[in-house]
């Protein structure tokens, strides 16, 4: 083997050597780097256990759900300033559902009534009822806002996030008030009926009569 071959095999060991040891270098850099970053964030969830306060029975029918969206147009200004110095509009996209009940609990004594043979019986239902709008976190969001100067300049000096619990708040009495002017709660005394009455007639009796009250 020649002399030149041997010095070229020679330098290319060398150079080899020398990109396996950069390589080396960078990995433990950057392993350093994350070990010893400052800036670096971790999350550590100290949360307490959670703590059951009590238990209470239903007694009530859950008999339909509305699912409801309301685009929240949320705006404020200062009198005598101009919007683009002082004031804010928020575009805020609210979506939640409402759940209509029948609460058994407070069927009156007299609310079933059977005939002497037992093969009739009436039922006098109490009105559906409506449950607190409940709005889905994942499917409400801010869609747009537009800040003015001093807003912009506030919100990046202050020390928390903005508060957007008065968008929620307000999403969720529209979304109730869509739910109260809605078909929701007759849905729900339609459906009340016609389980009891598959119900009752499964036990024997030949004639079922489900009514309820009106809603208040």
């Amino acid at each position: 083997m020649s002399v030149q071959t041997v010095a070229k095999r020679r330098r290319w060991r060398y150079v080899a050597g020398l990109l396996v040891l950069a390589v080396l270098l960078m990995v433990g850099a950057r392993l350093a780097w994350t070990w010893l970053n400052p800036f670096d964030e971790r999350t550590v969830d100290r949360s307490q256990p959670v703590l059951l306060q009590s238990i209470h029975d239903l007694a009530r029918f859950e008999a339909a759900t509305g699912s409801f969206q309301v685009v929240v147009d949320l705006e404020k200004d200062a009198p005598f300033l101009p919007d683009a110095v002082k004031g804010s509009r928020t575009l805020f996209v609210g979506a939640g559902n409402v759940d209509a009940y029948v609460d058994f609990g407070s069927l009156a004594k007299d609310a079933v009534t059977v005939n002497a043979d037992r093969t009739e019986v009436t039922v006098r239902l109490p009105a559906a009822q409506l449950e607190k709008a409940n709005l889905d976190n994942k499917r409400s969001y801010v869609f747009a806002q537009q800040r003015g100067l001093f807003d912009r300049v506030q919100g990046f000096l202050s020390s928390s996030p903005e508060n957007q619990q008065e968008l929620y708040v307000l999403a969720e009495k529209k979304i109730s008030e869509a739910a109260v002017s809605s078909d929701l709660r007759a849905r729900a005394d339609a459906n009340t009926k016609a389980m009891l009455e598959g119900l009752l007639k499964s036990l024997g009796f030949t004639k079922v009569t489900v009514s309820a009250a009106p809603a208040t």
